[in-house]
């Protein structure tokens, strides 16, 4: 039975001296040793035969005597005991402790020497084991071993070229240091820390195991945690390893409570907020004391997060600053300004914090003057914030700003920030610029904004900051500007041209060579949005040098010399619907037909039909080419006939009329395209006709207006009706016709249709398409006045009508 015990017997608490028992300078004695456990004795007792055994040993004996219902005996003799009293032998005792002290000290004396350099690496490896081991068999052992000042030379082992040594050497610091305040002061003196945080990025996972258990251990001081922290890269280290998916769990573990410890520290706090640990910061602004918040939401400010942790911020501690903007001092109001500032900066964070209620007190902040107002640097704080806000959100208007039920767009809040805008520094204009910027991006609040700076007269004061000096102070003008343009070209345009050096800063911007910036796209965007029939801004334009610098940067675009930028889209089509002006006032303007001669204005517009995908283009070049093409009866050169002599008047059989060749066959002179703007040549015709396949009705519109030009008044209609034969271009018109996509097409359908019908082989081929019949009876029935006109002289000449008048009243029905 004795023998049975043993075998189960747990005697995990006596493993590590079975380990020592090969460090002992004296012998053991047999007296020593506990017959059931067979290891050294701590506590002897002596039973009433005179048998001593481990104390803890014999009461585990003599209980599973009781358990199993059997009278206690004797481990060692198997007799039968009448009592179970235990007798500590205190003489036995007192001689194992003194034996084991001479044993120790002369085991430390060998430790010592062992970890001196030159020992075996088995010496060192034995040496750190005996210290483990006192270190874990009694406190009073830690003392001595500091004492010993052993910690430094067990430190000195972390440097050793033996992984096992340096491993070992690490677990030994770790059992040294628990639960010993004087002992991780020792540890930590010098640069131990440092060399213990290089094992946290070690090859094997045993050393950055050790490490990490380690630094725990120290951790628990909090004398020690800002050391801790002080090691560059230790907390970055340490965030990595408790959020990792590959370190083992109790690595990951002893982490994370290694962070959770630091926690202790507010430095540390904060560098594990620039490392994306922010709870801990988080925390202790929602928690921590007065100042300690203030601290906090000012180093929040201070971050760059990335917009995920933007919206995590918000989302935990949003309320909570918006609260300090309403009721904290200006101190604290402006580290909850700046934290809101960086967490306003994405889009999904601004709208939770709307949802917190942060347009109020933001409000209040920009508006309040006085004794309470902010100073002028946190109102441009508080501008960015609400700049940040407005870019963000739809439907912004809708949200009150006080009791008395104004929004963000009402006309009284509108009026007070134009007021701002006009009474403060360049960065709070900016600021302020860029949230009239995005209110007038909404169709559904832009009407609001341009009705209140009609009403308050601000047009002039906006329009001056485009000569500002500072980038973003000038873009943020340019672009409210763009914005409201489309609802107050005329007014923009008269403040232009009314006063000096704004429509020449505008010019610059678009005129900068440094590829294609946002600002320039805006300044295009915004000359573009101008009547382009206002002649006086397109004179005031041609004054500048607009129109030369426009056309060298459409050229450099086409030729592919600049691209790569996100605003070239953009840039481009403002850059021809500005270049298109010039077509609007070519008649009776010499000056202007010589520009658009000298820069061959109808080739370029031409090249410009073929820009696939971008449609405005298309669109704004066919709609010139329309212009231009108005002007080539005008400007076609007439040849002059010599006259006949006196002998050919009097002997008409000597007379013989000259033959002119090279005629324009639409405009019966001398065509070219750079000359008389002709569509006949560069091929205008058939890229004309390409567009009338759009699948933009704009383009088609557009094309179909340019190409109406060839049959207009005042030209050989059926030669141009041959034209458009050689072009392919009598079919797609009359598709156009038979589709009826919108009313403006079908109109200029007819209209041509009319025209092309006069030429009898045509009216004859097409009198047998009954399609083209019923889009001309339809619209005989159901057009407008014109239209019907129109129609009817269609339908005559397909004989579908009779030809007779009176169907309809000279007057108007």
């Amino acid at each position: 039975m004795a023998e049975d015990w043993e075998g189960n017997y747990d005697s995990s608490s006596h493993s590590n001296e079975n380990n020592h028992e090969q460090l002992h300078v004296e012998p053991i004695y047999e007296a020593f040793l506990c017959p059931l456990t067979k290891q050294i004795m701590r506590d002897p007792v002596t039973l009433e035969n005179g048998q001593t055994f481990e104390r803890e040993a014999v009461e585990k004996w003599f209980k599973e005597c009781r358990d199993s219902r059997r009278k206690p005996i004797c481990p060692l003799t198997l007799k039968e005991l009448n009592s179970m009293d235990l007798n500590p032998s205190i003489a036995l005792r007192n001689t194992i402790e003194e034996w084991t002290q001479r044993n120790e000290t002369a085991q430390l004396d060998n430790a010592c020497r062992s970890l001196t350099s030159g020992s075996s690496e088995s010496d060192v490896l034995q040496a750190l084991i005996f210290v483990a081991y006192i270190c874990q068999k009694s406190r009073s052992s830690k003392h001595v071993v500091r004492n010993a000042d052993l910690i430094p030379m067990i430190s000195g082992m972390m440097k050793s070229s033996s992984r096992k040594v340096r491993c070992k050497a690490l677990e030994t610091l770790h059992i040294v240091a628990a639960e010993d305040k004087d002992n991780k002061e020792a540890i930590a003196a010098g640069d131990t820390i440092r060399t213990i945080v290089k094992f946290l990025s070690h090859e094997h996972s045993q050393e950055r195991e050790e490490a990490v258990s380690l630094l725990y251990e120290l951790s628990k001081s909090e004398s020690l945690c800002e050391k801790i922290g002080g090691v560059n890269g230790a907390i970055l280290i340490l965030v990595g390893m408790a959020s990792s998916k590959s370190e083992n769990l109790l690595t990951v573990e002893r982490a994370e409570k290694t962070l959770e410890n630091l926690e202790k520290c507010e430095k540390n706090v904060r560098q594990m907020a620039e490392n994306g640990r922010l709870q801990p910061l988080l925390t202790l602004l929602l928690e921590g004391s007065p100042e300690t918040r203030l601290s906090m939401a000012a180093y929040l400010g201070e971050l760059v997060l990335s917009n995920d942790v933007k919206v995590f911020v918000a989302q935990t501690a949003g309320s909570a600053l918006v609260d300090i903007m309403r009721s904290g001092s200006k101190q604290a109001r402006q580290a909850a300004l700046k934290a809101l500032n960086q967490i306003s900066s994405y889009e999904t964070s601004a709208k939770i914090l709307i949802q917190a209620g942060i347009l109020p007190p933001l409000m209040k902040d920009l508006f309040t003057v006085g004794a309470n107002q902010l100073p002028m640097r946190l109102k441009e704080v508080s501008a960015t914030v609400l700049a940040n806000i407005v870019s963000s959100s739809a439907g912004i208007e809708s949200i009150l700003l006080g009791h008395d039920h104004q929004s963000l767009v009402s006309e009284d809040i509108v009026h007070n920030l134009l007021h701002l805008i006009s009474n403060t520094g360049p960065a709070i204009e900016s600021k302020l610029l860029q949230v009239l910027v995005g209110l007038t991006s909404s169709s559904t609040t832009v009407l609001n904004i341009v009705a209140a700076i009609k009403s308050s007269g601000a047009t002039i004061s906006l329009i001056q900051f485009v000569e500002a000096p500072q980038r973003d102070l000038r873009m943020a003008s340019i672009k409210l500007l763009h914005h409201i343009s489309p609802y107050m070209g005329q007014e923009l345009a008269d403040a232009l041209c009314g006063t000096a050096g704004q429509l020449s800063s505008l010019i610059k911007v678009i005129a900068e060579n440094n590829g294609i910036s946002e600002e320039q796209s805006a300044a295009i965007g915004l000359l573009a949005d101008l009547p382009e029939r206002d002649s006086g801004l397109t004179r005031c334009l041609l004054d500048e040098g607009a129109f030369d610098i426009i056309i060298s940067k459409v050229v450099r675009i086409r030729q592919g010399e600049t691209r790569g930028s996100r605003f070239v889209t953009p840039f481009l089509e403002g850059l021809v619907r500005v270049l298109s002006r010039l077509t609007y006032i070519l008649e009776d303007e010499p000056e202007i037909v010589s520009l658009a001669r000298e820069h061959n204005l109808a080739a370029l517009f031409t090249d410009l039909l073929q820009m696939n995908g971008l449609d405005r283009v298309q669109m704004v070049s066919a709609t010139a080419l329309e212009n231009l093409s108005k002007q080539s009866k005008h400007l076609t050169r007439i040849p002059v006939v010599p006259e006949q002599g006196f002998c050919c008047s009097i002997f008409p059989c000597l007379s013989e009329q000259p033959v002119v060749t090279g005629l324009c066959r639409v405009h019966r002179g001398i065509c070219s395209m750079n000359e008389s703007f002709c569509l006949l040549e560069g091929k205008a015709v058939e890229k004309l006709v390409a567009c009338l396949d759009h699948t933009n009705e704009k383009v088609v519109e557009a094309a179909l207006a340019a190409l109406c030009t060839l049959l207009d008044d005042g030209v050989d209609i059926e030669k141009s009706v041959m034209v458009l034969c050689d072009a392919d271009g009598i079919k797609p018109i009359l598709e156009i016709l038979r589709e009826n996509r919108t009313e403006i097409l079908r109109q200029r359908a007819i209209w041509a249709v009319e025209r092309i019908l006069r030429t009898e082989d045509i009216a004859y081929e097409i009198s047998g398409d009954q399609n083209v019949g019923t889009a001309l009876v339809d619209a005989f029935r159901h057009g407008d006045y014109r239209t019907r006109q129109i129609a009817e002289r269609a339908l005559k000449h397909v004989d579908k009508l009779p030809n007779f008048s009176g169907i309809f009243p000279k007057m108007g029905v």
